[in-house]
């Protein structure tokens, strides 16, 4: 017999381990309602649009999660993630033709506000001395803008925004996105640009309330997050196209890494950035090429994100193309 017969195989053990994350995982806050939302936003978009064929959907998730530290949280563990990759990318699908479930951090920079100021409710607003609430002449322009492009998205059902905060919310949410996706078949694209953490603090080992720092030097033993890519891959949404990105600080082992988690998570598309230049150049690394995407410098305001889902969604038309032929 052999002697490895009866140990768990990696991919059986990956299971337990997602399994394991769930179960003991807080219960997701307001979870029916989110289903329902989903429900209705899939439901909606997947019609035929125009004799195109079914529309597209994809799931942008953006901002960086949580690790609680106590379950009635006063300190935790956080990824750096202002958010501004998902935000500027969620409107440029929308001009793309996409319908967006736009899955964020909250506090983080959301689709429409970019050009707000850092603190609009303040800023983008005066009162008169009548007690009358006016936008500001100054940001006039940016405010009715914002508001419009939103509220069009929004009230024509093409952008369902859905928050969350811990790594707990985040995964439960894609979870439920995903198996809600998973009908739209090669329609479905993922673009998960969301900082998602590494490691965190089991619910059920964690302490209920504040950790006293009279108590001494603090010693907590973190698990490894379970690598749930694999699994929305292979059984949560297996034929939708899928974008992961790569953050490095160091340019020398970035593509290499990328490479790696290609291959490893089986992903159509990484989006491979450095930290310093990362709203310049990004490079597109799929299993035939690496192509480079640059920000187009002659306008000042333009992004990177631009010409970045250009070429996604370009890359998602030749997969329905192939898949659907």
């Amino acid at each position: 017999m052999d002697a490895t017969s009866n140990s768990e195989t990696p991919k059986d053990t990956l299971y337990d381990e997602i399994n394991t994350f769930f179960e003991s995982a807080p219960p997701l806050k307001d979870g029916p309602d989110i289903s329902r939302k989903l429900k209705e936003f899939i439901e909606r978009n997947s019609q035929s649009t125009g004799g195109r064929g079914a529309s597209r959907v994809v799931c942008v998730t953006s901002g960086g999660t949580t690790v609680p530290l106590e379950k009635r949280c006063v300190r935790y563990i956080d990824n750096f993630s202002s958010g501004h990759r998902g935000a500027a990318s969620t409107e440029y699908f929308l001009k793309a033709g996409y319908s967006v479930i736009f899955l964020s951090r909250r506090g983080t920079c959301q689709p429409f506000c970019r050009s707000l100021p850092e603190d609009p409710l303040l800023e983008c607003f005066e009162v008169s001395k009548e007690l009358n609430v006016r936008v500001c002449q100054s940001h006039s322009e940016a405010v009715r803008t914002a508001i419009g492009e939103h509220c069009a998205a929004v009230e024509g059902g093409l952008l369902l925004k859905l928050p969350f905060t811990t790594i707990f919310e985040y995964l439960q949410i894609l979870q439920l996105i995903a198996m809600s996706m998973k009908n739209l078949g090669t329609h479905a694209m993922f673009y998960l640009a969301a900082a998602v953490s590494d490691f965190y603090v089991p619910w059920k080992s964690m302490v209920e309330h504040k950790i006293q720092s009279s108590s001494g030097p603090l010693d907590m033993r973190l698990v490894q997050v379970p690598k749930m890519l694999s699994v929305l891959r292979k059984d949560w949404a297996p034929v939708a196209f899928c974008i992961s990105f790569k953050l490095e600080t160091d340019s020398k082992i970035l593509l290499e890494k990328a490479e790696i988690a290609l291959k490893k998570y089986n992903m159509h598309a990484v989006v491979a950035n450095e930290l310093l230049t990362r709203k310049e150049v990004v490079v597109v690394v799929t299993s035939s090429e690496k192509i480079s995407v640059h920000r187009d410098k002659t306008e000042a305001s333009a992004d990177v994100e631009s010409p970045l889902i250009e070429l996604l969604a370009e890359k998602h038309s030749s997969y329905i193309e192939h898949l659907d032929s």
